[in-house]
């Protein structure tokens, strides 16, 4: 693993002593059975928070620690050494959820909500994704008609990170006419009349995380749950976006990384044809390339980082930050369960886990194919 001098300090060093320390006590030894059993206790939102992790990225005077690009980076790669980024993902649906009530709330919505989600008290998640729309944000139909000092809210969301269990929903609707320029956000709260949450959905991987279905019929919500101006949410969500898929190329490159480890101590035990698979020229050079490939995308990733810290518009290259680092963490998982041949295949290996988890990275947060339309874009084409 290359040095990373130019972009941590001490402090960033000493928050990864932290967090890896946290992973080692409170993660690593349950995440099996979390695994299995599709979920993991609610209190670990509460550990986290106490372990000072939540708060990364917040304005201190709602409980956070400040903005800092690099202390988030150094959270997320760490949490990623749980093995499991479905549970990854749901600690973290709060930095999908929250931003946009940060940046765009009222000062009212803000003090309510924000030290609640950051003490571990509450969870907070995002709900764009509906049934028939995918990444066709633009022409989502969920509809909210404003109606006195409310909105009545009707239509259903999919695939929502901690759908089951969050408490503040930030929710897209429709409040004008169709199109971008329709679109704004409300914070929508469980126990609302008119709002149910559907069944926990099942998926080929992130077993760890609850992810479920949204339905909204005739559901009364306070105008002043409105986040930034109506008819604005669709600008509200796309900065949102480039925070979202940053978080996802550090998780496809620690996907990348921890499987490439588990390949170097594997290939020097296991043995074949009276030798190590280590002493093997095509396994030597496999593990070669894929360690190339990783380097390449990390110091991508890193340098993009870098670049939207110093506030650069990055909106390009975030998005090819993300095809690049997805596409190499697809094959290098898929060259690690090669690697490890019937034990990678078998449930309880590192490798099949990280194999399964990894599929959803080149989805979430924007397609691959999306990627490369907003690349296109930026481009001038």
């Amino acid at each position: 693993m290359s040095t990373t001098l130019d972009y941590f300090n001490d402090t960033h060093q000493m928050l990864r002593d932290s967090v890896r320390r946290f992973v080692e006590r409170d993660i690593l030894p349950h995440i099996d059975d979390w695994e299995e059993a599709g979920s993991f206790p609610r209190e670990l939102y509460k550990k986290a928070a106490e372990a000072g992790i939540s708060g990364i990225g917040y304005p201190e005077q709602y409980g956070g620690s400040g903005e800092d690009v690099f202390m988030k980076i150094v959270a997320s790669e760490e949490l990623m050494r749980s093995t499991s980024g479905g549970l990854v993902a749901s600690l973290g649906s709060v930095d999908i959820g929250l931003p946009p009530v940060v940046k765009w709330g009222s000062e009212e919505l803000k003090a309510r909500v924000v030290p609640q989600v950051l003490s571990g008290d509450k969870i907070a998640c995002l709900a764009i994704t509906e049934p028939g729309g995918g990444s066709d944000v633009a022409n989502l139909r969920t509809r909210a008609v404003k109606d006195g000092d409310h909105y009545i809210v009707n239509g259903s969301k999919t695939f929502i990170t901690s759908g089951v269990r969050a408490d503040y929903y930030t929710v897209a609707v429709r409040t004008g006419e169709p199109g971008f320029g329709g679109v704004s956000l409300l914070l929508i709260e469980k126990g609302m009349p008119g709002f149910t949450v559907g069944r926990t959905l099942k998926k080929t991987g992130w077993w760890a995380s609850d992810t479920a279905e949204l339905f909204f019929e005739d559901c009364r919500v306070p105008a002043t749950n409105l986040i930034g101006p109506e008819n604005g949410g669709f600008f509200c969500i796309m900065t949102n976006f480039q925070a979202e898929r940053l978080m996802l190329c550090v998780m496809a490159n620690m996907t990348s990384q921890i499987a490439l480890e588990e390949c170097l101590r594997y290939v020097k035990e296991r043995e074949a044809f009276g030798r190590r698979l280590a002493q093997f020229q095509v396994t030597r050079h496999k593990l070669a390339e894929m360690a190339t490939q990783l380097e390449a995308s990390r110091e991508f990733t890193y340098r993009v980082a870098a670049k939207m810290a110093a506030g650069q518009n990055c909106i390009k290259e975030v998005s090819m930050a993300k095809n690049f680092a997805t596409t190499v963490s697809d094959r290098v998982t898929y060259d690690a369960v090669q690697i490890f041949g019937g034990s990678g295949f078998m449930r309880g290996t590192v490798v099949e886990r990280l194999y399964r988890d990894n599929r959803i990275l080149a989805i979430g947060g924007g397609t691959y194919e999306i990627m490369n339309e907003v690349i296109a874009k930026q481009m001038g084409l």
